[in-house]
């Protein structure tokens, strides 16, 4: 079945803590995913920023919210166990726990109340879909960049081919090659031999060379597998075995999967691609707001 929402999650997670005991947050995750009948897949998919997963996000939000609800304790680090007010709710047999049934405790309510703005926020997001906060700031976040990255493909495609050259040496000295943009600058652009187009030192002390070939070709005009062989066999002539083929456009899957062979390595960098690491490394944008989330730091607090 699908991966549950976090409201979905709250009745069962209480249920699972009827016993009185204490109960690891692993115990719990592992016992949920069983009761949802997830697999190895559902249980391994990650939150866009891949630091977490999917599920076990979701069963914190809702340890979360159970909490503030005070349904459950965490009667020290690491533990969760249910209440007596918890007891009580269990025992009235509801046929769901959601963030509308916990607006019958003051507790919870204070808590989405902290601030009016915040609380607003709140409400927002859970009335337009089931993830959890943290996952509507990563989803959000993901979208937003890519239709920055397109932006930027867009904008790259019609540069001029100068300035084209200029953001492949910008990027790669930003990435770490080429030691520093006057001696990158050199280098690429200025080669045009046999399919070619430039080289870059693969480090600042210039101990290996990297072959460039860069396209500013139109989306529709995609790389295919003749072109990277030629690429390729331009390497051979040079006796190189490193290069790097930059397109705005993209590669045909013939070309994706094509591997020499000889011990020739190459990096096969799409208009998607190119646009990602123009963001990751400051390239052509510009920070406008930053968030950071974070979570309490119980080594400082010294709970055990």
């Amino acid at each position: 079945m699908a991966i549950p929402d976090y409201q979905s999650i709250m009745l069962p997670l209480l249920k699972l803590l009827s016993d009185s005991k204490e109960h690891s947050f692993r115990e719990i995750v592992e016992n949920l995913s069983k009761t949802f009948n997830l697999n190895d897949e559902e249980r391994k998919e990650l939150l866009p920023s891949g630091q977490q997963a999917i599920f076990d996000n979701r069963v914190g939000w809702a340890r979360t919210y159970l909490k503030k609800a005070v349904l459950i304790d965490a009667p020290r680090r690491g533990v969760n166990q249910i209440t007596q007010r918890g007891l009580e709710v269990l025992a009235k047999i509801p046929n769901k726990i959601d963030v509308k049934f916990l607006e019958q405790f003051q507790e919870f309510i204070e808590f989405k109340s902290t601030k009016k703005d915040a609380s607003e926020i709140e409400d927002k997001i859970e009335t337009t879909n089931d993830q959890t906060p943290e996952e509507t700031l990563e989803y959000s976040y993901q979208k937003i960049r890519k239709s920055l990255a397109q932006d930027l493909l867009n904008k790259t495609v019609n540069l001029p081919p100068a300035f084209f050259e200029k953001l492949v040496v910008d990027l790669l000295v930003k990435m770490g090659y080429g030691g520093s943009i006057k001696d990158a600058g050199k280098a690429i652009g200025k080669t045009n031999d046999e399919g070619i187009d430039g080289t870059i030192k693969e480090d600042k002390l210039g101990l290996d060379i990297i072959y460039v070939q860069a396209k500013r070709w139109q989306p529709g005009n995609v790389v295919g597998r003749p072109e990277i062989q030629k690429f390729v066999g331009a390497l051979a002539g040079q006796g190189a075995k490193k290069g790097i083929f930059i397109t705005t456009s993209s590669f045909t899957r013939e070309a994706t999967e094509y591997t020499p062979k000889n011990e020739t390595k190459i990096v096969l960098i799409d208009g998607e691609k190119l646009a990602q690491l123009m963001i990751d490394h400051d390239l052509g944008v510009s920070s406008i707001t930053k968030y950071e989330v974070k979570r309490i730091d119980n080594d400082y607090f010294g709970e055990e």
